[in-house]
Order: structure tokens, then sequence, then C-alpha cells
């Protein structure tokens, strides 16, 4: 699966370029927003706003297949509140808890194949 560059219209504010953006390295919005920003008043403006319009017309309009999967993925993000959800705080910790466990559960599996011995021939052959 590639990923790719689409305008976030549904959650960008002038063009959905800087949503776009966020979806596809994976970040908040307004943390592109405010780099964007930052370097239209602290650099060379105009090449700065004359790049944000050239995506805005040269990128495509993200699908809206695109929408249903995020939203499908996305259990909590960094700015929900528990309150907002409509989960308590125990429920919450709860998620995140068993979200923990199941990474430290492949953090394991990987630490475990990196460091045996069948990696290490693998390794060997490709360097053939």
């Amino acid at each position: 699966m590639s990923k790719e560059l689409y305008r976030d219209t549904r959650n960008g504010k002038i063009g959905g370029v800087c949503a776009g953006i966020a979806q596809y390295f994976g970040i908040e919005p307004w943390i592109v927003r405010i780099l964007v920003v930052s370097a239209a008043l602290f650099s060379a403006g105009f090449l700065v706003m004359l790049a944000y319009f050239a995506a805005m017309l040269f990128l495509d309009k993200a699908p809206v297949e695109m929408y249903y999967r995020t939203e499908e993925k996305r259990d909590h993000t960094v700015k929900s509140k528990p309150w907002q959800a409509g989960q308590s705080a125990s429920e919450v910790i709860k998620r995140v808890d068993k979200d923990m466990a199941r990474i430290e559960e492949k953090i394991r599996r990987m630490e475990g194949y990196v460091t045996s011995s069948e990696y290490k021939v693998r390794r060997e052959f490709r360097n053939l």
C-alpha cells in the first residue's frame, strides 16, 4: 500500500494543503499550519505562499474512501478528551494500556527475531 499526498478539504481551513500534508506524515494539522505560517513570516513569504497555492492547484482532493479508512483506524487522538468521546478516564486508560501491551508484545517478537540465528543467516545470504 503506497501513501499518496492529497488535499484534505474535509479537515482543511483554506485549501486543505496543510491538512493533507499532516495526513500524509501522520501528524496534527495545526503543527503543519504553524510551520507554514512561520516559514511565511520569517523567510521569503512570497515563495511560501506561491508554493502553497501551487500545491492547492496541483494536488488532488482526497478520495471519500480515504476518510472512512482514517476514521476507522483512529481510536484516540492527541486532542480528544475523554468526556468529548463519551468515555470515562478509566476506560481511556484501559484502552491505552491494552494498546501499549500489544505494542510491547510486537517489540518483543521483533527483538527475538533480530537476535536469532535465523536472522543472522538470512542477513549473510542477502550480503552475498
